[in-house]
Protein backbone atom coordinates (compact mmCIF):
# COMPACT_ATOMS: atom_id res chain seq x y z
CA UNK A 1 0.00 0.00 0.00
CA UNK A 2 2.88 2.54 0.45
CA UNK A 3 3.89 1.64 -2.52
CA UNK A 4 1.03 2.89 -4.49
CA UNK A 5 0.83 5.75 -2.56
CA UNK A 6 4.39 7.05 -2.39
CA UNK A 7 3.66 9.70 -5.42
CA UNK A 8 0.31 10.97 -3.57
CA UNK A 9 1.00 14.58 -1.92
CA UNK A 10 -0.28 14.26 2.27
CA UNK A 11 -2.54 16.85 1.18
CA UNK A 12 -4.43 14.56 -1.60
CA UNK A 13 -4.34 12.40 1.24
CA UNK A 14 -6.22 14.06 3.74
CA UNK A 15 -8.61 15.66 1.82
CA UNK A 16 -9.25 11.95 0.49
CA UNK A 17 -9.72 10.95 4.29
CA UNK A 18 -11.34 14.03 5.02
CA UNK A 19 -14.18 13.83 2.37
CA UNK A 20 -14.30 9.96 3.04
CA UNK A 21 -15.06 10.50 6.84
CA UNK A 22 -17.67 13.50 5.71
CA UNK A 23 -19.48 10.36 3.83
CA UNK A 24 -20.11 8.35 6.34
CA UNK A 25 -21.48 11.24 8.69
CA UNK A 26 -23.83 11.51 5.80
CA UNK A 27 -24.75 7.78 5.63
CA UNK A 28 -25.46 8.01 9.80
CA UNK A 29 -27.23 10.70 8.86
CA UNK A 30 -29.40 9.75 5.55
CA UNK A 31 -30.73 6.60 8.21
CA UNK A 32 -33.75 9.20 9.24
CA UNK A 33 -35.02 8.24 5.70
CA UNK A 34 -35.56 4.84 7.05
CA UNK A 35 -36.72 5.75 11.05
CA UNK A 36 -39.55 8.21 11.72
CA UNK A 37 -38.00 7.98 14.96
CA UNK A 38 -35.25 5.92 17.01
CA UNK A 39 -34.93 4.83 20.84
CA UNK A 40 -33.01 7.43 23.18
CA UNK A 41 -31.20 4.11 24.54
CA UNK A 42 -29.93 3.71 20.95
CA UNK A 43 -28.91 7.57 20.34
CA UNK A 44 -27.14 7.77 24.18
CA UNK A 45 -25.36 4.10 22.83
CA UNK A 46 -24.28 5.52 19.36
CA UNK A 47 -22.71 8.82 21.43
CA UNK A 48 -20.68 6.41 24.12
CA UNK A 49 -19.75 4.24 20.78
CA UNK A 50 -18.08 7.38 19.39
CA UNK A 51 -16.46 8.74 22.41
CA UNK A 52 -14.37 5.12 22.92
CA UNK A 53 -13.17 4.97 19.50
CA UNK A 54 -12.25 9.00 19.93
CA UNK A 55 -10.50 8.25 22.75
CA UNK A 56 -8.62 5.12 21.59
CA UNK A 57 -7.71 6.90 18.42
CA UNK A 58 -6.01 9.63 20.69
CA UNK A 59 -3.95 7.70 22.30
CA UNK A 60 -3.05 4.68 19.97
CA UNK A 61 -2.93 6.73 16.40
CA UNK A 62 -1.63 10.11 17.77
CA UNK A 63 -0.05 10.34 21.60
CA UNK A 64 1.95 6.67 20.82
CA UNK A 65 3.44 7.77 17.97
CA UNK A 66 4.49 11.22 19.38
CA UNK A 67 5.79 9.39 22.60
CA UNK A 68 7.91 6.85 20.48
CA UNK A 69 9.08 9.75 18.26
CA UNK A 70 10.57 11.76 20.97
CA UNK A 71 12.82 9.55 22.12
CA UNK A 72 16.63 9.94 21.76
CA UNK A 73 15.88 14.08 21.31
CA UNK A 74 18.09 14.73 25.32
CA UNK A 75 14.65 15.36 27.11
CA UNK A 76 11.94 12.90 28.41
CA UNK A 77 9.66 11.64 25.70
CA UNK A 78 6.85 12.38 27.60
CA UNK A 79 7.21 16.31 27.25
CA UNK A 80 6.55 17.47 23.24
CA UNK A 81 3.75 15.36 23.33
CA UNK A 82 2.22 16.73 26.59
CA UNK A 83 2.57 19.83 25.79
CA UNK A 84 1.24 19.31 22.79
CA UNK A 85 -1.61 17.90 24.42
CA UNK A 86 -2.11 20.30 26.95
CA UNK A 87 -1.97 23.19 24.05
CA UNK A 88 -4.57 21.19 21.82
CA UNK A 89 -7.14 20.91 24.76
CA UNK A 90 -6.71 24.56 25.42
CA UNK A 91 -7.45 25.67 21.73
CA UNK A 92 -10.93 23.34 21.42
CA UNK A 93 -11.60 24.91 25.13
CA UNK A 94 -11.52 28.11 23.39
CA UNK A 95 -12.95 27.54 20.13
CA UNK A 96 -15.88 26.16 22.78
CA UNK A 97 -16.39 29.14 25.01
CA UNK A 98 -16.44 31.23 21.11
CA UNK A 99 -18.51 29.04 18.58
CA UNK A 100 -22.11 29.68 19.81
CA UNK A 101 -23.72 26.19 20.01
CA UNK A 102 -26.34 24.04 21.76
CA UNK A 103 -26.93 20.54 22.74
CA UNK A 104 -29.60 18.38 21.95
CA UNK A 105 -32.52 18.29 24.88
CA UNK A 106 -30.76 21.46 26.31
CA UNK A 107 -33.22 24.46 26.23
CA UNK A 108 -32.08 27.93 24.48
CA UNK A 109 -30.86 29.15 28.13
CA UNK A 110 -28.51 27.18 27.51
CA UNK A 111 -26.69 27.67 24.45
CA UNK A 112 -22.76 28.00 24.81
CA UNK A 113 -20.23 30.55 23.39
CA UNK A 114 -20.63 34.07 22.27
CA UNK A 115 -24.25 36.11 22.57
CA UNK A 116 -26.43 34.81 19.44
CA UNK A 117 -29.33 35.32 17.55
CA UNK A 118 -29.11 32.51 15.61
CA UNK A 119 -31.95 29.72 15.75
CA UNK A 120 -32.23 26.83 17.54
CA UNK A 121 -31.54 24.89 14.36
CA UNK A 122 -28.07 26.61 13.58
CA UNK A 123 -26.88 25.95 17.08
CA UNK A 124 -27.62 22.66 17.16
CA UNK A 125 -25.60 21.78 14.11
CA UNK A 126 -22.76 24.69 15.15
CA UNK A 127 -22.58 22.03 18.36
CA UNK A 128 -21.76 18.77 16.29
CA UNK A 129 -19.41 21.11 13.56
CA UNK A 130 -17.17 21.52 16.87
CA UNK A 131 -17.06 17.84 17.46
CA UNK A 132 -15.99 17.28 13.86
CA UNK A 133 -13.03 19.68 14.30
CA UNK A 134 -10.73 17.60 16.21
CA UNK A 135 -11.73 14.71 13.92
CA UNK A 136 -10.71 16.78 11.07
CA UNK A 137 -7.40 17.75 12.14
CA UNK A 138 -6.50 14.68 13.86
CA UNK A 139 -6.77 13.13 9.83
CA UNK A 140 -4.29 16.19 9.05
CA UNK A 141 -2.08 16.03 11.75
CA UNK A 142 -1.46 12.26 11.21
CA UNK A 143 -1.16 12.31 6.96
CA UNK A 144 0.94 14.93 7.38
CA UNK A 145 3.45 13.05 9.76
CA UNK A 146 2.97 10.36 7.93
CA UNK A 147 4.53 12.59 4.80
CA UNK A 148 7.45 13.84 7.07
CA UNK A 149 8.50 11.35 9.29
CA UNK A 150 6.54 7.80 7.69
CA UNK A 151 9.37 5.65 9.74
CA UNK A 152 7.38 6.93 12.81
CA UNK A 153 3.90 7.74 11.53
CA UNK A 154 3.00 4.67 8.90
CA UNK A 155 0.85 5.41 6.17
CA UNK A 156 -1.09 2.31 7.53
CA UNK A 157 -1.96 3.47 10.72
CA UNK A 158 -3.05 7.39 9.36
CA UNK A 159 -5.98 5.26 7.28
CA UNK A 160 -6.28 3.28 10.44
CA UNK A 161 -7.46 6.59 11.97
CA UNK A 162 -9.55 7.98 9.27
CA UNK A 163 -11.53 4.45 9.10
CA UNK A 164 -12.18 4.40 12.91
CA UNK A 165 -13.42 8.35 12.70
CA UNK A 166 -15.26 7.57 9.86
CA UNK A 167 -17.00 4.28 11.48
CA UNK A 168 -18.06 6.36 14.52
CA UNK A 169 -19.10 9.20 12.07
CA UNK A 170 -22.02 6.85 11.16
CA UNK A 171 -24.04 6.56 14.30
CA UNK A 172 -23.03 10.27 14.97
CA UNK A 173 -24.45 11.39 11.93
CA UNK A 174 -27.64 9.03 13.10
CA UNK A 175 -27.39 10.58 16.41
CA UNK A 176 -27.69 14.14 14.75
CA UNK A 177 -30.40 13.83 11.95
CA UNK A 178 -32.72 11.54 14.57
CA UNK A 179 -33.20 14.64 17.10
CA UNK A 180 -34.23 17.04 14.19
CA UNK A 181 -36.80 14.95 12.69
CA UNK A 182 -38.12 14.69 16.46
CA UNK A 183 -38.14 18.99 16.74
CA UNK A 184 -40.80 18.51 13.78
CA UNK A 185 -37.87 18.90 10.64
CA UNK A 186 -38.77 17.25 7.63
CA UNK A 187 -36.52 13.96 6.42
CA UNK A 188 -34.90 15.90 4.23
CA UNK A 189 -33.72 18.94 6.05
CA UNK A 190 -32.94 16.49 9.00
CA UNK A 191 -30.19 15.07 6.84
CA UNK A 192 -29.13 17.85 5.00
CA UNK A 193 -28.05 19.22 8.29
CA UNK A 194 -26.93 16.20 9.92
CA UNK A 195 -24.41 15.45 6.92
CA UNK A 196 -23.42 19.61 6.21
CA UNK A 197 -21.51 19.13 10.08
CA UNK A 198 -19.49 16.97 8.87
CA UNK A 199 -18.10 18.81 5.75
CA UNK A 200 -15.74 20.44 8.47
CA UNK A 201 -13.64 17.38 8.46
CA UNK A 202 -11.73 17.90 5.00
CA UNK A 203 -11.20 21.56 5.58
CA UNK A 204 -9.84 20.73 8.57
CA UNK A 205 -7.77 17.73 7.47
CA UNK A 206 -6.24 20.18 4.78
CA UNK A 207 -5.48 22.29 7.69
CA UNK A 208 -3.96 20.11 9.64
CA UNK A 209 -1.32 18.75 7.41
CA UNK A 210 -0.16 22.65 7.00
CA UNK A 211 -0.22 22.82 10.55
CA UNK A 212 1.97 19.70 10.34
CA UNK A 213 4.34 21.30 7.33
CA UNK A 214 4.73 24.23 9.11
CA UNK A 215 5.83 23.13 12.55
CA UNK A 216 7.79 20.28 10.88
CA UNK A 217 10.31 20.32 13.43
CA UNK A 218 7.90 19.60 16.22
CA UNK A 219 6.03 16.79 14.95
CA UNK A 220 5.16 15.17 18.75
CA UNK A 221 4.04 18.19 19.29
CA UNK A 222 1.12 18.46 16.83
CA UNK A 223 0.49 14.78 17.46
CA UNK A 224 -0.32 15.46 20.75
CA UNK A 225 -2.29 18.83 19.87
CA UNK A 226 -4.47 16.67 17.94
CA UNK A 227 -5.22 14.29 20.73
CA UNK A 228 -5.51 16.89 23.45
CA UNK A 229 -8.52 18.60 20.84
CA UNK A 230 -9.68 15.00 20.35
CA UNK A 231 -9.80 14.06 23.97
CA UNK A 232 -11.52 17.47 25.24
CA UNK A 233 -14.24 17.54 22.81
CA UNK A 234 -14.63 13.77 24.02
CA UNK A 235 -15.19 14.78 27.67
CA UNK A 236 -16.54 17.95 27.15
CA UNK A 237 -19.47 16.85 24.91
CA UNK A 238 -19.68 13.39 23.37
CA UNK A 239 -19.83 11.68 27.12
CA UNK A 240 -22.15 14.41 28.68
CA UNK A 241 -25.08 13.75 26.33
CA UNK A 242 -24.82 10.47 26.36
CA UNK A 243 -25.30 10.22 29.98
CA UNK A 244 -28.14 12.89 30.96
CA UNK A 245 -31.30 10.67 29.59
CA UNK A 246 -30.17 8.34 32.73
CA UNK A 247 -29.01 5.66 30.08
CA UNK A 248 -25.44 5.71 31.90
CA UNK A 249 -25.23 1.79 31.65
CA UNK A 250 -26.05 1.32 27.69
CA UNK A 251 -23.60 4.45 26.89
CA UNK A 252 -21.02 3.05 29.04
CA UNK A 253 -21.17 -0.45 26.68
CA UNK A 254 -20.91 1.65 23.36
CA UNK A 255 -17.89 3.50 24.68
CA UNK A 256 -16.31 0.06 25.72
CA UNK A 257 -17.31 -1.63 22.39
CA UNK A 258 -15.86 1.49 20.57
CA UNK A 259 -12.93 1.81 22.37
CA UNK A 260 -12.22 -1.91 22.07
CA UNK A 261 -12.66 -1.63 18.24
CA UNK A 262 -10.58 1.13 17.53
CA UNK A 263 -7.59 -0.45 20.00
CA UNK A 264 -8.00 -3.81 18.02
CA UNK A 265 -7.69 -1.76 14.42
CA UNK A 266 -4.93 0.02 15.87
CA UNK A 267 -3.24 -2.51 17.39
CA UNK A 268 -3.75 -5.67 14.93
CA UNK A 269 -3.55 -3.66 11.31
CA UNK A 270 -0.39 -1.99 12.22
Amino acid sequence: MENITDNLSPFFLALFAGLFTWSLTALGASLVFLFKNVNRKILDTALGFAAGVMIAASFWSLLDPAIEMSKGKGIPPWIPPAIGFLIGALFLRIFDMILPHLHFQASMKEVEGLKTSFKRTTLLVLAVTLHNIPEGLAIGVSFGAHGLDPSSVSLLSSIILAFGIGIQNIPEGFAISMPLRGEGFSKFKSFFYGQISGLVEPLFAIIGVLFVNIMHSFLPYALGFAAGAMIFITVEELIPESQRNGNSDIATAGFIIGFTLMMILDVAFK
